[in-house]
């Protein structure tokens, strides 16, 4: 996936791309198959969300409505989008992609907009990325000039187009529905599923949503096969990763390894260990919104059910390394700072529980704490977990506080026993 980035260059031109097979998946595709053998190969492929849920995204691509297997059904509209929205904190690997090698990115939506018969595809991405936003818009252009993009791509009937929309930014645009709203100009909310956006999405349209990564992987399924992307992978699932590690590390970096490689790996070999004079205390595997695992898990493999039988989420792969000098209850404060002030405010437990969870964690460290806080936490990562919000970015938020106050709980009852013998009576 990221053999065209290379350190002698500054990104991939079109030229670049082509000299190593690019735009031979979009040929595949428009002149051999039709939509509904693309979603079956895709499908077959195993390819599996990279953005964080881990979902079937051929399976995605099957269940938008289709009047019939032709590959001029574009009877009613659809869109394809390519959520570029990366927000989630300890996340990198979206816009190394985007940078190094946008053509990729511009494949794989054509291929996706051709397997759902969308003849319009957005690119949403955050305003931060701002050297991403140039040379994507390049690559556009550039796609526009030789056809790829447009009317009658490679002399066939399938037309598209691509825009580029650049977001003012907020994590929760990360969440489908909540892009949606905020691409069609509207407050950027999720909204109520049923209906989902394959069904009803933009403009009340059927709409797929990819993350970046996952459609840079649709070239090449379609250029080299089924057989060959299932061989790439190590583990139950299919394919390669972008992994990543920051913290403490000798190295911290983006890497392309083999679905499936050992957490030890990634953090010993490619990102060099710890620095010297620091112990590893724990890691998050899959970015700021996943759960807490130990050095006993760094020999589970880096898939989305072992991570999960672990006890926490593969995510985005991305790893944010726990040092023995790093305070865990600080570390966790700064993050539900950040989910605090994401939220969008729409449902209660979101919009009111964070902040709770804010207060009660800077008490905590002021040393204004008691031992009762603790359990008020714990209760709030029940209450604002899974089915008791609107969308998923309070039980997200709740992640690494609930396995903070199971692994590192002594440090959370520290602060509180310190300081209590200074505390007047109440």
């Amino acid at each position: 996936m990221s053999q065209n980035i290379r350190p002698d260059r500054d990104f991939t031109t079109l030229k670049d791309y082509r000299r190593t097979g690019g735009y031979q998946g979009i040929r595949k595709a428009l002149t051999e198959l039709r939509p509904k053998q693309v979603q079956q190969l895709v499908k077959d492929a195993g390819l599996r969300g990279r953005g964080g849920a881990g979902f079937s995204t051929g399976l995605k691509w099957s269940l938008v409505p289709m009047e019939d297997d032709s590959a001029a059904d574009i009877r009613q509209t659809r869109y394809f989008l390519a959520n570029a929205d990366e927000m989630e904190p300890g996340a990198f690997k979206d816009r190394l992609l985007l940078e190094q090698d946008p053509h990729q990115l511009i494949e794989g939506i054509i291929i996706g907009a051709y397997a759902i018969q969308a003849n319009i595809a957005y690119i949403f991405m955050r305003g931060e990325y701002r050297l991403a936003a140039k040379r994507v818009a390049h690559a556009l252009q550039e796609a526009r000039d030789h056809s790829y993009l447009g009317e009658h791509i490679l002399d066939t009937d399938f037309n598209l187009e691509i825009y580029l929309h650049t977001s003012a930014g907020r994590y929760i645009c990360g969440e489908e529905t909540a892009l949606l709203n905020a691409l069609q100009g509207r407050r950027s909310i999720p909204r109520a599923k049923p209906p989902f956006a394959v069904v009803s999405g933009l403009w009340g349209r059927p709409t797929v949503a990819n993350n970046v990564e996952t459609l840079c992987n649709v070239p090449h399924i379609l250029h080299y096969g089924v057989d060959w992307y299932h061989s790439l992978g190590l583990g139950a699932d299919q394919g390669t990763k972008l992994f990543g590690v920051s913290g403490r590390v000798k190295h911290p970096g983006l890497w392309e390894l083999p679905m499936g490689t050992p957490i030890r790996e990634i953090i010993e070999e490619h990102a060099g260990g710890m620095q010297d004079g620091y112990r590893l205390r724990g890691f998050l595997p899959g970015g700021a919104s996943t759960d807490f695992l130990l050095p006993e898990h760094l020999d589970v493999l880096m898939d989305y059910d072992a991570v999960a039988k672990a006890g926490s989420r593969m995510g985005t792969g991305t790893i944010i390394v726990l040092d023995d000098q790093t305070c865990p209850v600080q570390m966790v404060l700064n993050l539900e700072e950040f989910f605090a002030q994401e939220s969008c405010g729409w449902c209660t437990p979101c919009r009111d529980g964070l902040p709770w969870t804010v207060t009660l964690l800077k008490d905590i460290v002021a040393g204004r704490g008691r031992m009762e806080d603790l359990y008020t936490l714990a209760g709030l990562t029940r209450m604002l977990g899974p089915g008791h919000t609107f969308c998923a970015l309070a039980p997200g938020a709740m992640e690494p506080l609930q396995s903070a106050l199971k692994f590192f709980r002594e440090d959370f009852e520290r602060y509180i026993i310190g300081n209590s013998a200074t505390r007047e009576p109440a």
